[in-house]
């Protein structure tokens, strides 16, 4: 049985403790203060007037669309590379974890230029499709893809190792293969670690801005449309977008979360 942290009870909390407390506050208003003040400052008809603006819906459905398209097809490759990474020790695996890490480091302005040089008109890429990739929703996911996937990767990786590889053993005594050993076995034991690497690389994606306007300025994502209403009309327009944006995310977040813990308690009394 996995120990729960402990509560606060008994005595009241030590200085350290207050001042920990402190310090965690800080941080976390740092967060909350920002977006709390942003969406008090848009009023009720700003919000109803966002909502009626066919050019900013349709941006925030493109958005959510290519994030979820780069979500689903990375995890095709992802989740088997985080299985592997997880399971098998080999030369050079520390430096294939660094390198899958390497998109989070690199300023996204240079991660557009990387995707472009692999996708625009004069790439193999571009030869072999006929035409450049450029201005597309493939191209959006593609630059979403580089940027996010180490969340989805290392998350996937980190769920794997926490399958005990005792009962994967087992399994493979009784006579079963090692596909099926992975999608009996493996996949079910990680999957809620899985879902999370998911939900996180489709929330970055979501929120890219500076791989994705390199790659493709127009047809716009949202965080592009917010950037262009802030340079064209200033502070007001562009907030109302990135508000109704952020209530989206926000609730379709909530919900998985929300999913995810139904599951896990009926997971628990089944």
């Amino acid at each position: 049985m996995s120990r729960q942290p402990a509560r606060w009870s008994g005595p009241p909390p030590s200085w350290f403790q207050s001042g920990l407390t402190l310090l965690g506050s800080t941080v976390l208003l740092f967060v909350l203060a920002p977006l709390l003040a942003m969406v008090l400052d848009t009023s009720a008809p700003e919000l109803s007037q966002a909502l009626a603006d066919r050019e900013l819906t349709d941006s925030i459905r493109l958005t959510l669309g290519t994030a979820l398209a780069a979500t689903l097809v990375c995890s095709l490759g992802g989740v088997p590379l985080a299985w592997l990474l997880a399971r098998k020790r080999f030369p050079g695996r520390a430096l294939l974890l660094a390198v899958i890490d390497l998109p989070v480091i690199i300023p996204h302005s240079a991660a557009g230029l990387a995707v472009l040089t692999v996708i625009g008109r004069h790439s193999l890429a571009g030869r072999v499709l006929g035409d450049s990739l450029l201005g597309t929703p493939a191209g959006i996911a593609a630059a979403m893809a580089f940027v996010s996937i180490p969340f989805l990767v290392d998350a996937a990786r980190e769920a794997f190792e926490g399958v005990p590889e005792r009962l994967e053993r087992v399994a493979r005594t009784l006579g079963a293969s090692p596909a099926r050993v992975f999608f009996t076995v493996s996949l079910p034991m990680a999957w809620r670690g899985i879902l999370s690497g998911m939900v996180l690389m489709w929330a970055r994606g979501i929120s890219e801005f500076g791989a994705v306007v390199i790659v493709a300025y127009h047809p716009m994502t949202t965080p592009v449309l917010v950037f262009q209403r802030f340079n064209d009309y200033g502070l007001d327009r562009a907030r109302s977008a990135a508000v109704l944006l952020v209530l989206v995310c926000v609730t379709i977040f909530v919900g998985l979360r929300l999913l995810a813990g139904r599951t896990r308690e009926g997971a628990r009394h089944a």
